[in-house]
């Protein structure tokens, strides 16, 4: 039998690398301004075309390499970081590997001009493939400058995945804000096409996530701080109104490395217990300095999962000191009064003896006054309540919801529904059929076959969704203009998002007209919309895309339609009037699928008589 195990040449086994290593163009960027960073650079410019596909070039002004050195750091396993197996557990550069220089020389065409401090001339290197093309003398500044073009050009499948422009652009400014928050000392710029997106000075801490984030958050930073013999804490967490349904601004940082910890995330997150609404999260950048013999950060060639030595220790200590800036600065939680209190259960002492109570009833009570109780009466719903106005106040407002004002009755819906267990029988809309509104949060109306509760908000998000989702469709949608146009300040990731959606923006009935590099201004606003003010509807808009663009199950366009309609939707605790609960019942079942809203949840529940009677045995 012949021999079949070969040795795979460099080439080939730097390309199986690079498929760690480099995931997209957000990773070139990554690796190559960490390396900057542990050259000692104090200024570092980032220059990227068509986001990262034709052009990443990183330059900086750090100590620079040799003629051998600029040759060395394109094999594999070359490092200047570590020396032997010892050094894993004492690491405080960000690479360590020696991979990532030869992963991006196996799938781009890179060029490199370095020199190092004191030498009169320098050294230009251009790569293609892992083969070395050129390699000569040349006159160039001190430090390195790292030109990746045509990345993937040789892997054509990986290519051809990349997203769009504007989602591998959103990807490579996280990993800048991930690089410029660790180092505040660090001068950086940022161009994208020949326009300048950040300029990040050497500042303050504060200051720096100030410029990276927007000027709106810097009266909403908490500082925290909090040494240990373990781990020293520091950093900020967000006041809970910064709060937002996205988790793209929660920051941990090891040794000024930014990491992924799910366990450590939840130690901030109990933290701000009580004190956020459900699905919201918090904002927060927090520093940990630990002993790096304490941790191991060999785990994952992006190096950006570590472990702790002692994790619980570290999850208790960072809880306490979020605890505690927050409780320093007054924020916590408040007592509701008006909520529903507790029921309370009598606890026996010793040698008590709880009685059970005694019930009587009076057999000739009348509800209705006390004069005997007519043998003949109105019996009807309307003819009740009119009763019970007479002798009590307190139904005056059950009395409004279920008097009927008006005469608008709902269409035959039977033929929408396909479900046997939720067929519903056609009937005419009348006064004998009234809508009660639940808590504010729930519709009720009587039916032939039952009880039917509605959910008031996911109904409204099903029937704003198929509204939007015909707009998109023609391209047009109504736009209520404003008399005077709201101004909106966003991130720099939140407005390459609106551009790469303006057209869909317009369609959904968005005028919105760039005034700055960060700011907006709001023509015009989605007619239908239940919110009426338009920076905070555009704002909840953009936090519910963001987080709808994960969900696989919906097509781009399907994401941004169930976005708006969450964001425009009416909420669960709005008062609506009659006329308000008979239209939203009559629009939803004019929907082509009333009885499921986002993420398939239900929006109407059929409560049965038999099932009635079974619960009432």
């Amino acid at each position: 039998m012949s021999d079949i195990i070969r040795l795979l040449p460099d080439s080939v086994a730097n390309q199986i690398a690079a498929g760690e290593v480099v995931q997209r163009p957000a990773s070139v960027v990554k690796e190559l301004m960490e390396n900057a960073i542990d050259a000692g650079a104090t200024v570092i410019n980032l220059v990227v075309k068509d986001a990262g596909k034709s052009l990443i070039q990183v330059v900086d002004n750090g100590r620079g390499m040799s003629e051998t050195d600029a040759r060395m750091c394109f094999e594999r396993h070359a490092t200047s970081k570590i020396q032997k197996s010892d050094d894993l557990f004492h690491i405080v550069s960000k690479g360590f590997r020696g991979e990532a220089l030869a992963s991006i020389a196996a799938i781009a065409q890179v060029e490199m001009k370095t020199r190092s401090q004191g030498a009169q001339l320098g050294t230009a290197i251009q790569i293609e493939g892992s083969k070395i093309k050129c390699q000569e003398v040349v006159h160039c500044a001190e430090g390195t400058s790292f030109s990746v073009k045509n990345l993937f050009y040789n892997v054509p499948a990986r290519r051809y995945f990349l997203k769009s422009d504007a989602i591998e652009l959103r990807h490579i400014i996280d990993e800048f804000h991930r690089v410029g928050l660790t180092h505040p000392e660090i001068e950086f710029s940022f161009t994208h096409n020949g326009a300048e997106v950040f300029t990040l000075p050497s500042v303050a801490l504060r200051q720096r996530i100030v410029h990276t984030l927007g000027n709106r958050y810097n009266e909403k930073l908490v500082p925290v701080d909090e040494s240990t013999d373990i781990v020293n804490v520091s950093g900020f967490v967000g006041k809970p109104d910064a709060a937002k349904k996205t988790r793209g601004e929660q920051y941990f940082f090891v040794n000024h490395r930014f990491i992924r910890n799910s366990y450590l995330h939840h130690a901030v997150m109990s933290a701000f217990e009580q004190l956020l609404p459900t699905g919201h999260f918090p904002l927060y950048l927090i520093y940990l300095t630990i002993d790096p013999a304490q941790i191991d950060i060999n785990i994952h060639p992006t190096k950006t999962e570590i472990k702790f030595q002692d994790e619980r220790a570290v999850y208790a200590i960072i809880h306490a000191a979020v605890r505690r800036a927050l409780g320093k600065f007054n924020i916590s939680p408040s007592l509701d009064f008006e909520q529903e209190t507790a029921i309370v259960i009598p606890i026996a002492r010793t040698g008590q003896i709880i009685t059970q109570p005694v019930v009587q009833i009076n057999h000739n009570f009348n509800p209705f006054g006390d004069s005997p109780a007519p043998r003949e009466r109105d019996t009807s719903l309307k003819g009740w309540f009119d009763q019970r106005e007479k002798q009590s106040s307190g139904w005056q407002e059950m009395l409004e919801i279920g008097r009927r004002e008006n005469t608008s009755h709902i269409e035959t819906f039977a033929e929408k529904i396909t479900n046997d267990d939720q067929l519903i029988a056609p009937f005419e809309w009348t006064d004998e059929a009234p809508v009660f509104q639940l808590h504010r949060k729930y519709l009720s109306l009587v039916t032939p076959k039952g009880l039917m509760l509605i959910d008031q908000q996911r109904a409204h998000q099903r029937i704003l969704f198929e509204t939007y989702m015909r707009q998109l469709d023609a391209g047009k949608g109504p736009s209520q203009q404003m008399l005077f146009p709201d101004t909106v300040t966003l991130s720099v990731a939140d407005c390459v998002l609106i551009e790469s959606g303006m057209d869909e923006l317009k369609a959904l009935g968005f005028d919105l007209v760039r005034s700055s590099d960060d700011t907006f201004e709001i023509v015009g606003m989605p007619a239908d919309a239940a919110v009426k003010d338009g920076q905070k509807l555009l704002e909840e808009f953009i936090e519910q895309w963001k987080n709808e663009r994960g969900d696989l199950q919906y097509s781009p366009r399907e994401k941004m339609a169930w976005a708006l309609a969450a964001a425009s939707s009416i909420r669960h605790g709005q008062m609506l009037t009659i006329p308000e609960m008979n239209n939203l019942v009559q629009q939803l079942f004019q929907c082509a699928m009333p009885y499921n809203g986002r993420e398939n949840k239900a929006t109407i529940i059929q409560l049965s008589i038999s099932q009635l009677e079974q619960q009432f045995r």
